[in-house]
């Protein structure tokens, strides 16, 4: 076969291929972790994949623990150049038990266990992309993925089961940014 036609062979089977995705182009370039209908998919090895931009350390309670904050490297340097994530922007919470020792460090040392208790993920929607999806709203889309079934998101409407707690955030567009350097200029 000739350069031509293996190229024009080439290229038919690149349209087929794209004619029979069940993803519109649009989701794709949204977000990687949405699909379609605007469910929202666990990112599954955001820990190397992503950025750490910070940690919480909750003492006490049914939060208790590290909650270790990840996104995308290029939402951190859109938030450092604009001051807010872009769309698609994929913030990944994950909270681990945590244990305390005494140290050489010091006595009463907490440190997170791989004891993995859950992981909040929020995507930053700005569009508005799925109207009347209780998963969507405020600008972003939430979830909520537990340990013994990372892959089904229990969140069944945002206004109920998250934005309770991000009341306190509304001003810092939902997100708890002041605990994120790693948003900050170095």
């Amino acid at each position: 076969m000739d350069f031509h036609k293996k190229l024009m062979t080439t290229l038919l089977l690149v349209a087929a291929v794209g004619l029979t995705s069940t993803v519109p182009a649009a989701a794709e370039q949204f977000s990687p972790y949405v699909d379609a209908s605007g469910n929202v998919n666990f990112p599954e090895g955001f820990r190397t994949s992503m950025v750490h931009l910070g940690s919480w350390y909750v003492p006490q309670g049914d939060a208790s623990g590290f909650h270790d904050v990840y996104t995308e490297r290029e939402s951190v340097e859109a938030y450092r150049r604009t001051g807010k994530f872009p769309d698609g922007a994929t913030l990944v919470k994950e909270l681990r038990a945590s244990q305390s020792g005494s140290f050489t460090t010091g006595q009463g040392v907490s440190y997170a266990t791989s004891g993995l208790k859950q992981w909040f993920v929020m995507i930053k929607d700005s569009k508005q992309r799925f109207p009347g999806n209780p998963l969507w709203g405020e600008g972003w889309g939430w979830a909520l993925f537990k340990p013994d079934a990372p892959r089904k998101n229990v969140v069944s409407n945002f206004q109920q089961d998250c934005l309770g707690c991000h009341v306190p955030a509304k001003d810092r567009d939902w997100v708890y940014t002041q605990a994120y350097p790693t948003l900050g200029a170095d």
